[in-house]
């Protein structure tokens, strides 16, 4: 722990203690000021999850009472889950914040990509066309996302400063160090930055500070009865973009969302845990981190999130 002078008197008096939530709020907060101070067009992926509601509470710490230096973003699948949207919007409009909405099905269309078939035809790895051409036609040069070392393994080999070249690839290979809380954001015409303030928080770290910020989430994150499709030990919502089987086993269950993408790569977990307490001890008991125990698509293969990545996904 660190003692800081909070008053700054040289006698020393009123010190405090920062404790972890605090030192993480600190780092991020840090982290978006260096994006508002080294790049001239950054951005915020929003996409009303939990990770993404966090990051826009640390930017109204760390930029108000001004605006924010950089519009929010949100890659539209289509396949959202609409308690997400309506809370994307209305967040937006509380805040009085610039929400920039590009639609994969329009980028199907422009493109003339080839629609995923099959019983969880997922979008998801086409948002990168979307995402890139939202980059190329706004200029960003900085997009700040949600992403977290504790989610999925390579995730946890990605520098807070992540560096895309002129293709929005990201080589693993080639990431510059990062020493202490220097931040190298030089960039060569073309390229464009990820960055993640909160890289070094956890998901139980998220959910506390979430408790003691007491900030509002979508309903999605607490029990609630939802139809699901039972599949392969998971329950997965159902809705107009599932392709029924004959077999399938369809049912009420009580269930809760760990973390929040498509409505058709996006498994929830039985709970029975309504509040932010009680989401706590859930987590605290599990041994599976939430895209490795709902994320659908990370199981395509061993290596499925790093290949996305290496070809533009966030």
């Amino acid at each position: 722990m660190s003692d800081i002078n909070a008053n700054n008197s040289p006698l020393g008096k009123g010190k405090y203690h920062l404790d972890y939530l605090d030192q993480l709020e600190s780092e991020s907060i840090h982290i978006m000021r260096e994006v508002a101070g080294q790049f001239e067009r950054p951005a915020l992926l929003f996409s009303g999850g939990k990770d993404s509601i966090v990051l826009v509470h640390l930017a109204l710490k760390a930029f108000r009472p001004g605006k924010f230096p950089f519009p929010l973003v949100h890659i539209d699948t289509g396949h959202n889950f609409k308690e997400a949207l309506d809370y994307r919007d209305k967040l937006a409009n509380d805040i009085g914040e610039k929400l920039i909405v590009r639609n994969v099905g329009d980028t199907i269309k422009a493109k003339n990509l080839t629609e995923p078939k099959g019983k969880f035809a997922s979008r998801n790895a086409l948002q990168t066309y979307t995402l890139l051409d939202t980059i190329e036609e706004f200029e960003f040069d900085a997009c700040i996302g949600g992403a977290r070392r504790d989610e999925e393994k390579a995730r946890a080999k990605e520098r807070i400063f992540s560096v895309r070249d002129e293709f929005g690839q990201w080589n693993p290979k080639l990431q510059r160090p990062e020493l202490w809380n220097i931040y190298n954001g030089k960039i060569d015409k073309g390229e464009n930055v990820r960055v993640f303030p909160i890289s070094n928080w956890t998901e139980l770290d998220i959910w506390n500070y979430i408790r003691r910020e007491n900030i509002a989430l979508p309903s999605i994150y607490f029990a609630h009865d939802r139809k699901v499709l039972e599949f392969e030990g998971q329950y997965v919502a159902m809705s107009e973009f599932i392709e029924l089987e004959a077999t399938d086993k369809v049912s009420v269950k009580k269930v809760r969302y760990r973390t929040v993408g498509d409505m058709t790569c996006t498994a929830a977990v039985e709970s029975n845990a309504s509040s932010i307490d009680d989401i706590i001890t859930e987590i605290i008991a599990t041994k599976t981190s939430e895209r490795g125990e709902t994320r659908i698509d990370d199981k395509v293969s061993e290596a499925a999130m790093e290949d996305r990545k290496k070809n533009g996904y966030f």
